[in-house]
């Protein structure tokens, strides 16, 4: 990841141009003020996708988690045949 530092007031002076550069880097811009960091800003596609990436990665790490502590999951291919199976067998029963 590339770090674009500008000033606040580029934010006031020239909004296009910023908006232009986040849209076309898919890369935070860090805003100062008075020489310290103030704010964040992205693209709003760029942003979506980040969140998405980290809701992944979390739901990632809970399922790890879950395996480290023995719960058992199941394969949704095993869970999906097993009750095509179950189905088959009870309209062989019924019919």
């Amino acid at each position: 990841m590339k770090t674009i530092i500008k000033p606040s007031a580029a934010i006031r002076k020239n909004y296009n141009e910023l908006s232009r550069l986040c849209r076309e880097t898919q890369e935070p811009v860090f805003l100062t003020k008075n020489g310290e960091g103030d704010l964040v800003v992205m693209d709003i596609n760029a942003f979506n996708q980040r969140e998405m990436q980290l809701q992944l990665r979390e739901k990632l790490i809970e399922i790890e988690e879950r395996r480290r502590n023995g719960v058992m999951d199941l394969d949704a291919r095993d869970v999906g045949r097993e009750l095509r199976e179950r189905i088959k067998a009870g309209k062989n029963v019924q019919g």
